[in-house]
């Protein structure tokens, strides 16, 4: 039997210290589906907004309605967000021998160490690839980001800042797992 991805990258002590409602989010159920709301930032210049299109993500406003599926293949995991302007898909997944979350966002590659942070796991960013190539850390921007537990629910915050470009997106809200996965 295989360890779901996120258990497995953080290990069972730190995995059985979190909420259940962050163990609900990141478990190993094949199917996930969810509803919250984001309020999402982003500076409003062109090359900002042509990245957000490039890359799938949604656009800045507040209170978005949000739909969230997580279908679990294995250790690979399919993200499919709805907000209220767009649809972003990203894929989730470990490589062999790698102690990194690597997410895949449009040309975009990721790669996240994860820590448990009292109730919250804090995804730092330790990798980036752009079509297949490594950029340089100075190019790597600011990447916070962070998934835990606040009012009860399972929260969330990004914020995205790039070397002159400024901050690409930031969105934060909860989510709340639809009963049987519907």
């Amino acid at each position: 039997m295989s360890i779901a991805l996120f258990p497995d990258l953080l290990g069972d002590e730190a995995w059985q210290r979190l909420p259940p409602a962050v163990q609900a989010m990141h478990g190993s159920v094949p199917r996930l589906q969810a509803s919250g709301m984001a309020d999402i930032d982003g500076d409003d210049h062109l090359p900002a907004r042509w990245l957000r299109r490039l890359l799938g993500l949604p656009s800045p406003g507040p209170a978005q309605a949000l739909m969230l599926i997580i279908e679990r293949h294995g250790k690979r995991e399919v993200w499919t967000r709805r907000f209220a302007s767009r649809r972003m898909r990203s894929t989730l997944g470990r490589r062999t021998g790698s102690p990194l979350l690597y997410e895949q966002l449009g040309p975009a590659r990721l790669g996240f160490a994860l820590r448990r942070d009292g109730d919250d796991i804090d995804w730092q960013l330790r990798s980036l690839h752009v079509l297949g190539l490594p950029l340089p850390r100075a190019l790597h921007g600011k990447l916070l980001s962070r998934s835990g537990i606040r009012d009860g629910r399972y929260h969330f915050s990004v914020d995205v800042r790039l070397p002159l470009l400024g901050q690409l997106i930031g969105y934060q809200g909860w989510l709340e797992p639809l009963p049987d996965g519907r």
